[in-house]
C-alpha cells in the first residue's frame, strides 16, 4: 500500500508552508462556520481545502513552487518577527535581556550574577544592574 502511495505522489508537488496556511485556514473557518451555521463561511473552508488538494497533487510543479515562494515574500516579516519572539522567551529562562539606557541596544546576561555593572558593546556606555 505504502508503494502505491509512493508511485501515485511521484512527480507532484506535495505539501508546502502556502497548503498547510491553507488547510489551517480552511479547518478553522469550518470550525467558525460550525458555530455559526453560516453557507458562505463553510463554502470558504471547503474551498481552501480543495485548493491545498489540488495544489498537493498538482504535477505543474514550476507554477506551485513560485506560488509558495510568493507566499514566503510576502510572510518574511511576520515569519521572523515571531521567531525572534520565540527566541527571547527561550533565552528568558537563563538570561535577563538588557537595553541600554543610551543606545538601546539589547544586551543578554547570565541569570544570578547578583549585582553587576554592564558596559554596552556598541556605545560603551556603562549602568548598574541587580541580575
Amino acid at each position: 500500500m505504502k508503494e502505491k502511495l509512493i508511485r501515485f505522489m511521484y512527480g507532484r508537488y506535495g505539501m508546502d508552508s502556502l497548503g498547510k496556511f491553507t488547510i489551517i485556514a480552511g479547518l478553522i473557518t469550518m470550525i467558525l462556520a460550525g458555530w455559526s451555521n453560516s453557507i458562505i463561511l463553510s463554502l470558504v473552508s471547503w474551498a481552501c481545502i480543495i485548493y491545498s488538494y489540488f495544489r498537493m497533487f498538482s504535477r505543474n510543479i514550476y507554477k506551485r513552487s513560485s506560488e509558495n515562494q510568493w507566499y514566503l515574500n510576502r510572510t518574511y516579516k511576520l515569519r521572523t518577527a515571531l521567531y525572534k519572539q520565540k527566541n527571547l522567551m527561550h533565552q528568558r529562562k537563563t538570561h535577563h535581556i538588557y537595553k541600554c539606557p543610551t543606545c538601546r541596544q539589547k544586551i543578554r546576561i547570565p541569570r544570578g550574577k547578583g549585582r553587576i555593572e554592564i558596559r554596552c558593546p556598541k556605545c560603551n556606555s556603562t549602568f548598574i544592574k541587580n541580575s
